[in-house]
This record gives C-alpha cells, sequence and structure tokens, in this order.
C-alpha cells in the first residue's frame, strides 16, 4: 500500500487540527496509508521531506501549516522560503501537496483550514495523490 507522509509545522494547534483532519479524511477516503511528523516552522518542511525521502518510504507527502501575518517581515521570508524549498523538492520529482496556509489574519486562516469550508488541508492531500498518480504515469 502507498504511504504518505504529513509534514506539520505545529505552530496554531487548533488551525493544525482542522488541515490535519482534511488531509487525513483525503488520504484515508483515497485508501492510503500515513504518517504525521511534526517540526518547529513551515521553514523546516522542506526539509524533514527531503530527509523522509531518503528513506524511500513514502510515495507522496503533504506540507502542513500556518503562518500569519505579523508586524514584520518574517511573514515574507518564512511564506515565500517554505514555499521555494517545496517546489524545489517537487521539480526533483516528489510528489508534493502545499497545505501551508500564509494568510492575513486568524480569521481567513480558519476559513481555509475547516474540512466544512476551504478545506485546505484535505485539497494539499488530494494535490500530492494527484501527483503520485502522474509520476506513477510517467514512470516515476
Amino acid at each position: 500500500m502507498a504511504k504518505i507522509l504529513i509534514v506539520e509545522a505545529r505552530f496554531y494547534d487548533h488551525l493544525n487540527d482542522l488541515l490535519l483532519e482534511g488531509a487525513r479524511a483525503a488520504i484515508e477516503a483515497a485508501g492510503y496509508g500515513h504518517e504525521t511528523v511534526t517540526v518547529p516552522g513551515a521553514l523546516e518542511i522542506p526539509g524533514a521531506i527531503a530527509l523522509a525521502s531518503e528513506t524511500g518510504a513514502y510515495d507522496g507527502y503533504v506540507a502542513i501549516g500556518v503562518v500569519i501575518r505579523g508586524e514584520t517581515y518574517h511573514f515574507e521570508i518564512v511564506a515565500g522560503e517554505s514555499a521555494r524549498g517545496l517546489m524545489a523538492l517537487s521539480m526533483d520529482g516528489l510528489a508534493i501537496g502545499n497545505g501551508i496556509l500564509t494568510t492575513e489574519n486568524e480569521a481567513q486562516a480558519l476559513t481555509r483550514a475547516r474540512p466544512t469550508e476551504k478545506d485546505k488541508g484535505g485539497e494539499a492531500a488530494k494535490a500530492a495523490l494527484a501527483m503520485m498518480a502522474l509520476k506513477t504515469r510517467f514512470g516515476g
């Protein structure tokens, strides 16, 4: 059975719980197994995926986290660099769904995280599944 690794930056527990609920539901509905690991922040997600990919134990990856704009430029760095890291890994052939929310405030994050609303955790899992299927189609 194919296995997916969910890598979460657990900073906002209540938001992550919602994202994880959606991601796990989508993965299980597709009939796949999954594991979850936690990293300190969104910047560490690409590194954790890179390390896990070296094991050969996973067929796909789902990145989960929340970055809410604060008063400093740190938001732009975290949002941009975590996305850049995930894109680089994708270009190297890994099947990744990016569920790192980057929002202006908590209300936006809640709307995007709730499985009953925008379900970005579920969408990220579905993106990983779609990329896994493409990888198989193209002989990867």
